[in-house]
């Protein structure tokens, strides 16, 4: 692995939204994987200013995100395709066919995966992922315990995540929420990732996934058996860790 601890946070967005840029001018029909969250907004929104004020190819360009809610209507401003389309594809103005996301609502989740997988793969697959890392250790929504080899699915939420969407969006208790996620092993076959993570609340778990053992009690762990995979964190996200690799 390679690690980059940056000295501030905005050093920090600036170089995560080079690492998405650098792919698109490196290969003009790459296909990109990003996430959302507090981590990306600010990262997104450098790569939209780049690209508005030096405006370069991306016809060809692939956006998908890693997971995307489910049983919650698209137009949700927390829905992952609302927040992609908003924050990066739309000022890209990266084509409709071009921005690969599953729908909110289906009958039939297992085969949305399914053909969200299909799409990758018939681009080629996933050229770079930007991975963020959740609280409890989760990348995409696979949540501590999902088996490494699991394949692109519809996951539970993080409870407490699932009670401010269900706030937010105010849909009945007996709707059931999730998440179709691209599985450990589907985010493992990507050429490239780069883990992400910011601030203090986040170094105690980014010690564990990148010192620890790699157990399915921290997914994120899993990276460090991952051939082309960067850490990028800022100062604060990094502390535990500065010093020791």
């Amino acid at each position: 692995m390679k690690i980059t601890i940056c000295k501030s946070e905005h050093e920090f967005n600036v170089t995560a939204a080079w690492r998405i840029i650098a792919q698109m001018l490196e290969k003009p029909d790459a296909v990109i994987g990003l996430s959302t969250g507090q981590t990306t907004i600010d990262m997104h929104a450098i790569v939209s200013d780049v690209y508005r004020q030096y405006p370069f190819d991306v016809s060809r360009i692939t956006l998908f995100n890693v997971d995307e809610l489910t049983n919650l209507p698209r137009a949700y401003a927390g829905s992952c395709y609302t927040m992609i389309l908003n924050q990066i594809a739309g000022p890209l103005g990266i084509p409709p066919e071009n921005f690969i996301m599953p729908p909110t609502m289906s009958n039939d989740f297992e085969r949305e995966a399914r053909l969200f997988e299909q799409q990758l793969t018939e681009r080629g697959g996933a050229d770079l992922q930007m991975l963020g890392l959740g609280m409890n250790g989760h990348i995409g929504i696979n949540q501590p315990g999902t088996p490494f080899e699991s394949e692109t699915w519809v996951s539970p939420m993080d409870p407490d995540f699932e009670a401010r969407v269900r706030r937010e969006t105010q849909v009945p208790a007996e709707t059931i929420l999730g998440g179709l996620t691209r599985g450990i092993k589907n985010i493992m076959h990507t050429r490239k990732l780069i883990l992400i993570a910011k601030g203090p609340r986040k170094a105690e778990m980014v010690e564990k996934a990148i010192l620890g053992p790699v157990t399915t009690d921290i997914p994120a762990s899993i990276v460090q058996m991952h051939p082309n995979c960067e850490i990028l964190l800022d100062a604060d996200a990094g502390a535990l860790i500065a010093g020791r690799v």
